[in-house]
């Protein structure tokens, strides 16, 4: 059973890989193509990194407070100003994406974390804590203040060290290391996000989105990491992320998503079983049973699905026609 699980990582990682290719072969891209990508991921991911943490702007409120400026009736200062800070993080770590991963210092990290808390909470902004903190509903025991300061050194070796392995678990090993020091009071999660795509980015990749509607799998995937130092829902909801984000760029080049309302790559599942042929019991049986992701649901609570969907149905639909498998068989042939 374990050798089948190292098996999906490997596969996992062996897809990133392919489709890290596929859109290198497509570069140069051209300029208004990535300028209207980053533009997008930017509010995509100031967005989902702060609803991870429990903001309530939506991502229609988060778009206009980051590119237009505009209060948003309802919404907290800080609310706001987490948003604000989180974009101009992002055009932060634009800055040192053209560094190599073990020339980046320990005062970068810092700034990353002091833009995340500008004027929020100025006295602890890029600055290490120095109080006793837990993570609400976790049995995980943080480290001591005390020994912050020399466990982010044993972190800062690492990150600098020699390391051959898969650009996409260095980022994903980088993140994990960080919030399990959290050398924070706060802002721990968003600064450990931003680090993991700076590193991501460095290496030619787009930046990983880990999706609000994942916040319980992505957050409970890091406690068993801790808890049993099993990695492998870890790492599958960070590569998972990182796939998704590289179907977004490959669209894109390929002049199959106008990356000017990518959002329009969320369908219902009524338009799923009418682009796949599948009935909507269908439909929600597999996601029932986890091999359809919900990307996102509406107000009124109806299920959203990414367009890469419409794929995975369509497989799942050959893997039983054809191979006569069974959903526990499919599941693993996927890798869920």
């Amino acid at each position: 059973m374990k050798n089948h699980k190292v098996s999906s990582i490997d596969d996992l990682l062996k897809k990133l890989t392919e489709k890290k290719k596929k859109l290198d072969g497509f570069r140069p891209l051209s300029f208004a193509l990535v300028n209207n990508l980053e533009e997008w991921f930017k509010v995509e991911l100031t967005y989902t990194s702060n609803a991870i943490e429990g903001n309530t702007l939506t991502r229609k409120e988060t778009a206009l407070v980051v590119e237009k400026g505009i209060t948003v009736r309802g919404k907290t200062l800080q609310e706001h100003l987490e948003a604000i800070n989180h974009a101009e993080a992002i055009d932060f770590i634009k800055e040192l994406v053209s560094k190599k991963r073990k020339d980046l210092t320990k005062r970068e990290v810092l700034d990353i974390h002091a833009l995340i808390l500008k004027k929020i909470d100025d006295d602890n902004a890029g600055r290490y804590r120095n109080i006793e903190v837990r993570i609400s509903g976790s049995n995980i025991i943080l480290p001591d203040p005390i020994k912050v300061p020399e466990l982010m050194e044993v972190f800062f070796n690492w990150l600098h060290s020699k390391n051959m392995e898969h650009p996409a678990k260095i980022a994903a090993d980088a993140h994990f290391k960080l919030v399990s020091v959290h050398p924070f009071s706060d802002g721990n999660g968003r600064t450990a996000r931003l680090l993991l795509n700076l590193l991501l980015m460095q290496k030619g990749y787009p930046p990983a989105l880990v999706r609000k509607e994942d916040r319980d799998l992505y957050i409970d995937s890091i406690e068993k990491a801790q808890l049993s130092e099993d990695f492998d829902d870890y790492y599958k909801v960070i590569y998972r992320a990182i796939d998704r984000s590289l179907d977004i760029y490959v669209d894109a080049v390929q002049g199959k998503t106008s990356t000017a309302v990518v959002q329009k790559r969320l369908i219902r599942i009524g338009d799923l079983a009418k682009e796949t042929g599948a009935t909507l019991n269908a439909i929600r049986h597999w996601t029932e049973k986890g091999l359809l992701e919900v990307a996102e649901r509406t107000e009124a609570g109806y299920q959203l699905f990414d367009r890469s969907m419409i794929e995975r149905v369509k497989e799942i639909k050959r893997l039983q026609q054809e191979e006569r498998l069974s959903i526990k068989e499919i599941r693993n042939k996927l890798g869920k």
